[in-house]
């Protein structure tokens, strides 16, 4: 039997910012649209996810990456959790890390500590390797207000090359519901990786 083959492998980190829900959701669609997603998880992005959403977490890493798979219809090739210190991950080396690494969402340590090329974790260095190795690195933000510290590491973390998207939901789509709030920013991500999404119609789709 021949084994699947996803468009695309997308790393994804979520740390321990409020706003579990965007990543999520994310992690969500990007595996309906069959991406193969590598998932590294902060100890902070559990506590997070079991006070913020109904999504209750074991605490061992094999039966995190089980539950998630069922939750969301996944194969076992298609997402893979890594430690936050398994140093011999693909994402650790620039030899084998997924062309984007999205962090959705970012804290406000997780944004300096990148900006400052701290690895002292899988997710720091997973960052650090897109960095050097000049490859798609998209920082979700959900912080406010911004202090001047926050401030200046965006800024030198876009001059490096990285997207700053900040979980910033319009409200032109009209929403009805916090769902919608949330896609508005998860389908904004999903344009960045050049992943085909339903969640946002275009600008100037009249139809919508």
């Amino acid at each position: 039997m021949a084994e699947p083959i996803y468009s695309k492998t997308v790393t994804l980190a979520i740390t321990g910012a409020s706003g579990a829900q965007y990543g999520l959701r994310l992690l969500q669609c990007l595996l309906a649209a069959q991406v193969r997603v590598w998932l590294l998880l902060s100890d902070a992005a559990r506590i997070v996810i079991n006070t913020e959403t109904e999504v209750v977490l074991p605490e061992d890493e094999e039966r995190t990456a089980s539950y998630l798979r069922e939750l969301y219809g996944a194969a076992e090739d298609q997402l893979i959790l890594f430690g936050r210190r398994d140093w011999f991950s693909p994402v650790a080396s620039g030899t084998g890390a997924a062309s984007s690494l999205v962090i959705c969402p970012a804290s406000g340590g997780t944004l300096s500590a990148v900006a400052c090329g701290a690895s002292n974790n899988l997710i720091e260095r997973a960052a650090d390797v897109a960095l050097k190795e000049r490859r798609q690195l998209i920082l979700v933000p959900r912080e406010a207000p911004y202090s001047e510290i926050h401030l200046e590491n965006m800024l030198k973390l876009t001059r490096m090359g990285a997207v700053i998207l900040p979980a910033s939901p319009g409200f032109y789509q009209r929403p009805q519901s916090v769902q919608d709030l949330v896609d508005f920013v998860v389908a904004r991500i999903l344009s960045q990786l050049d992943v085909e999404q339903t969640l946002l119609p275009p600008w100037g789709n009249t139809e919508n």
